[in-house]
């Protein structure tokens, strides 16, 4: 409203405020939590600047393998396969401490080296359970039944998201898609897919984690657990059953049977 001629600034407000008061509430929707990590560090007692951190002597022969891939002028181009390396030494979480280690031994100021760790959502800055859970919320696996089995999870280790059991073995957060929309709903644990989920296998893959027996992963590398190979259909391949001559023959030294299960090892993790 418009206050015009004598009307005074105390008659303003209170019409103001009766105004104010009569408009209907607005219906305040949850918020997905995401990735709710600070950018800010904050100290606790296991991770100041003054808790210590040094590789081992096994994971200072994989930093000099990372570091010669690069000239000696760009050991930074290593940052992120040396944060990688830290957070898996440190039990799945990167303490500023580790992060000062790694743009020691690069050779940049540490805020180059926390720019990156507060970038990538890879990197955790605070500890996680042995397994980490990180469930897909995007669209293919929301309408697949995600949310059926976000709440499987926190109901049957009585976690919230973003949250940790009281036992310290999973950490459960949602986060956008991971890229295995075609066997959707599935979640991350650690560095591996469990896909094509339903309550009942996501239950059965929390008790055999608990028992310490995590399913190995399938021949390509993920583990559909409703008895697919891979990301076939219910009829199989149906299509694309011979590829193309290839325009030139695969150097020699090239044709080797790698096992796709087999490519963490390969990529020395």
């Amino acid at each position: 409203p418009v206050f015009i001629g004598t009307q005074t600034m105390a008659s303003a407000i209170r019409s103001f405020t009766k105004l104010a008061v009569s408009q209907p509430t607005a219906r305040i929707l949850p918020v997905r939590q995401m990735s709710g990590a600070l950018a800010q560090h904050r100290n606790s007692p296991n991770n100041t600047v003054d808790t210590y951190f040094d590789f081992t002597e096994e994971n200072y022969k994989k930093v000099e393998l990372i570091l010669g891939k690069y000239p000696t002028t760009f050991k930074q181009s290593g940052v992120i396969p040396l944060l990688d390396l830290a957070q898996r030494q440190n039990g799945g979480w990167l303490p500023v401490a580790a992060m000062d280690k790694v743009a020691k031994i690069v050779g940049v100021t540490p805020i180059r080296v926390y720019e990156v760790a507060t970038f990538y959502t890879m990197f955790n800055r605070e500890p996680r359970g042995k397994y980490f859970i990180q469930l897909c919320g995007t669209t293919p696996c929301m309408v697949c039944g995600s949310e059926d089995i976000k709440e499987t999870i926190m109901k049957h280790l009585d976690i919230e998201d973003g949250g940790t059991s009281k036992d310290g073995l999973f950490s459960l957060l949602e986060v956008e898609c991971l890229g295995a929309c075609a066997n959707a709903p599935m979640i991350q644990m650690n560095d591996d897919y469990y896909e094509c989920l339903t309550p009942d296998t996501m239950i059965e893959l929390l008790e055999a984690c608990k028992a310490g027996k995590p399913p190995p992963m399938g021949k390509w590398g993920s583990l559909p657990l409703n008895g697919q190979v891979s990301c076939e259909g219910p009829k199989g391949k149906t299509s694309l059953m011979d590829g193309p001559t290839p325009p030139a023959k695969m150097r020699d030294d090239l044709e080797q049977n790698v096992d796709p299960a087999s490519v963490k090892a390969h990529m020395n993790y």
